[in-house]
């Protein structure tokens, strides 16, 4: 999977967040874009994702040298973000079910694996709105690991969780297959790897 921006802009009314953005993503790599809180790093992943609209310049997606339409991206992609909703009315048990009926599962894992997984067993039957928000970010967190998808984002992935959480959470990180490829939105060093390839999103105001 690669993405490739080209003159890539994105303005609320008058105010540019970011633009003149030329840059190539490129499977097997884990990218981190940085930046101050404000500046455009959820913005520029809501993008890439598909969800908002760019002001300006090109979003190319490619599979084994094959073009991608971006109304097909969502097919190849997960995302886990401290503002995404879950269905509160479900159960976690419900919430996964309800998941995987649109994405495969990773490593043929059942929904009582993944659970055991994401050591939430002893919540399996309990309603996503008696979740701590710890919990619904590790179920989220473990939603977007365990989707069987090239592209995953994560934006400030150790939001909500504790010390223990935040090392399940690298486990994990570190477990995904070689050839995805990562985002990470983030301004703090200890939720993205050392090695992963910087993109700071203040260089293009």
């Amino acid at each position: 999977m690669r993405i490739t921006l080209e003159k890539l802009g994105k303005r609320f009314n008058r105010e540019w967040i970011f633009r003149n953005l030329d840059f190539t993503f490129e499977h097997g790599n884990t990218y981190t874009i940085t930046g101050p809180n404000g500046s455009g790093k959820s913005t520029l992943l809501q993008i890439l994702w598909g969800q908002l609209p760019q002001s300006t310049g090109l979003v190319k997606y490619e599979l084994n040298g094959k073009d991608i339409p971006l109304p097909e991206i969502f097919r190849y992609l997960s995302i886990a973000t401290p503002y995404m909703d879950l269905i509160e009315e479900f159960t976690l048990i419900e919430m996964v079910k309800f998941h995987f009926r649109f994405k495969k599962i990773r490593d043929n894992l059942s929904i009582e694996d993944l659970i055991n997984v994401m050591e939430l067993t002893h919540a399996s039957h309990k309603n996503i709105s008696n979740f701590s928000s710890g919990m619904r970010q590790r179920l989220k967190l473990a939603l977007a690991f365990y989707s069987n998808t090239n592209l995953i984002f994560l934006d400030e992935p150790l939001t909500n969780l504790d010390k223990k959480a935040a090392q399940w959470y690298w486990e994990n990180l570190l477990g995904l297959p070689k050839e995805c490829l990562i985002f990470i939105a983030s301004n703090q060093e200890h939720e993205y790897p050392a090695d992963s390839i910087k993109l700071d999103i203040m260089g293009y105001k």
